[in-house]
């Protein structure tokens, strides 16, 4: 809107005012007042007046309709005004039309991507990656088997635990049921949990990089067999390629496992393998559940002892590398800005940070402790009779 100043003779900080006006112009001023609408009053009285109608399409009135209106040069036009006159007058143009009306352009709205999404592909790398580092482990052992210096000439190292504890040969058969029950238990809970495709999938991948270091650590050092009672295979003094594959094909049928007689290969020792599975983490909310798992960690490691199965520092090792690897990675999972290479970010300099980048970098946040039904069917039934009592 521009207003445009009226022309007058008198003018004081007060207002301004019309001259006096003569007989025959006050005639013709009444007459051109009663013909445009308006009192007298108002049209000696009004210093500006609207240029444009505030209605689009109404008349426009001119400047000589109007008493005491200087010439053109006398008034200002802003430019916002003649963009507006020029698509009023030129309504083919882009975003306006002939009644006024502008059109404005508005971006839809980007599709927002899930917190936690699934990502099942990754959980299929996942899995492969636990899969080949299993593989590798007992690659390892069964190589490691051939140096394992001979019980006869050398005798278990000193140990404070083992030194003072006689052998149980069954008390490592209990340590493995308690895995067994363990492993199922976590199995379950995963099923049931609301984003079990990113817990799973974190599970195979602390279980591959701990599978993947153990495989190294028992290579490079080979202790002598802590047990005097626990049977091993004899020695073929060969590592060729058909061999290693058979002891790795005997070892694999049997998850890893004595109980059920697969495993009769010495030298595996640093670190526990026994410890690694049994220290889990159990979930928080449910208080008796998560005891009883700490019991059952806590026996099962003894166990291992009791049986001479493992020496105590391969305990102590294996609980060390485990708790350290979970805390590590759900810290770096649970802070985004600690997802990025930034030089204060030391934790990025972490030889498996790249993996673990790849793993969750779409992750958005602290998975929340939630369960569902997994399967589909109940929800569907549910949902066709949502109120069967009403």
């Amino acid at each position: 809107m521009v207003l445009d100043p009226k022309v007058t003779s008198l003018h004081s900080d007060y207002g301004s005012f019309d001259r006096p006006l003569g007989a025959g112009e006050g005639h013709e001023r009444d007459v051109e007042a009663a013909v445009d609408g308006s009192s007298n009053g108002m049209a000696q009285s009004s210093d500006v007046y609207q240029r444009q109608p505030l209605l689009p399409g109404a008349p426009t009135k001119g400047k000589d309709k109007w008493s005491g209106v200087a010439s053109g040069s006398d008034y200002y036009v802003d430019d916002e005004d003649e963009k507006i006159d020029s698509l009023r007058r030129h309504p083919g143009i882009p975003n306006g039309s002939g009644n006024g009306v502008v059109k404005l352009d508005i971006p839809a709205p980007l599709r927002e991507e899930p917190r936690f999404p699934k990502e099942k592909w990754k959980t299929f790398l996942a899995f492969l990656f636990m899969v080949v580092n299993f593989i590798l482990t007992t690659a390892s052992l069964a190589m490691v088997h051939e140096r394992v210096p001979d019980r006869n000439t050398y005798g278990p190292l000193p140990d404070i635990v083992l030194d003072n504890v006689a052998a149980q040969d069954w008390a490592l058969n209990v340590s493995e049921v308690l895995i067994m029950i363990m492993s199922n238990s976590a199995m379950v809970f995963i099923i049931f949990h609301k984003h079990r495709f990113i817990v799973v999938r974190r599970i195979f991948l602390l279980m591959g990089l701990l599978y993947m270091m153990r495989s190294i650590t028992m290579y490079v050092t080979v202790l002598p067999v802590a047990s005097k009672t626990y049977f091993c295979s004899p020695k073929a003094n060969n590592t060729s390629p058909l061999l290693v594959t058979k002891r790795v094909l005997q070892l694999i049928s049997g998850f890893g496992l004595s109980i059920n007689g697969k495993h009769t290969y010495c030298g595996d020792y640093i670190y526990s393998g026994h410890t690694v599975v049994l220290v889990l983490n159990s979930p928080k909310r449910f208080q008796p559940i998560h005891w009883l798992a700490g019991i059952a960690v806590l026996t099962g490691v003894t166990m291992v002892l009791v049986a001479h199965g493992h020496y105590t520092v391969d305990v102590l090792i294996a609980y060390y590398v485990t708790t350290r690897l979970w805390y590590i990675y759900h810290t770096l999972a649970n802070n985004s800005h600690l997802k990025q290479y930034e030089p204060n970010n030391f934790l990025a300099r972490l030889w498996w940070f790249p993996i673990f980048k790849y793993f969750e970098k779409n992750v958005g946040g602290t998975v929340p402790r939630q369960y569902d039904w997994p399967l589909p069917w109940p929800r569907r039934f549910l949902a066709k009779h949502p109120n069967r009592d009403s």
